[in-house]
């Protein structure tokens, strides 16, 4: 029999209010509940917790692209000429270094044609501040959309450090997809930048006090590449 007790969250005395986010998009697909909770288990070793993470970034790629623009195109199938569909937008991928990396690969298997842009932070682990310490992006904005990619959404202020980024070098529109969020960042983010849409696959419980979010699944960037 399970011991329910193994299974309960204590929540925080203040737990972080999120409700009236509007811009934050929870994925209830069923694979996306299925492979996360084969991503969340400890015993998932680097090989396979790699090939979670390419599959659910797969799966919210298409769920935070469903609103993109399109134009029509003539085209001509095998049997008559019609008018097709095809995107209408120049779209850049910005995963945060290093954990984003494992989700550029899946996003750009649905979107081929993208541009990838770096920008690289890490957290100090005493203040949990972000500190920027890569960025290659050009002088001019060279897409009209940006994706940023980043497993966790802990504090948020990775995220929101690197829209404040792209905002400066001119983007118009930004999107957030990550796969866990604690309710800490997504306040921040929100609050930060309420015009910036936020796709996950799940909202947990609250952050401990070393950052991390609960349960959610560790560092994933250690969890990827082995060396945690």
């Amino acid at each position: 029999m399970t011991d329910d007790r193994a299974l309960r969250i204590t929540p925080p005395p203040h737990r972080t209010d999120i409700s009236d986010v509007a811009n934050l998009h929870v994925s209830d697909h069923p694979l996306i509940l299925h492979k996360l909770a084969l991503l969340r288990a400890s015993g998932t070793e680097p090989k396979k917790f790699r090939e979670l993470v390419r599959e659910l970034a797969m799966l919210l790629t298409y769920e935070a692209t469903a609103d993109l623009p399109t134009a029509a195109i003539n085209i001509e199938t095998p049997v008559a000429p019609m008018l097709g569909q095809e995107i209408a937008e120049r779209i850049g991928l910005v995963p945060i270094l290093r954990a984003g990396l494992g989700m550029v690969d899946a996003a750009l298997m649905m979107i081929p044609y993208a541009q990838v842009w770096h920008i690289g932070l890490y957290r100090d682990h005493t203040t949990l501040e972000p500190i920027e310490y890569y960025n290659k992006l050009p002088v001019q904005p060279t897409t009209s959309m940006c994706l940023v990619l980043d497993p966790m959404l802990a504090t948020g202020g990775s995220a929101v450090a690197t829209i404040d980024i792209l905002k400066r070098w001119g983007t118009k529109r930004i999107k957030f997809m990550g796969l866990i969020a604690a309710p800490e960042g997504v306040r921040h983010l929100a609050d930060a930048h309420p015009d910036v849409p936020i796709h996950v696959a799940a909202v947990d419980s609250h952050l401990n006090e070393h950052g991390y979010i609960v349960p959610g699944l560790g560092d994933a960037g250690d969890r990827q590449f082995g060396t945690a």
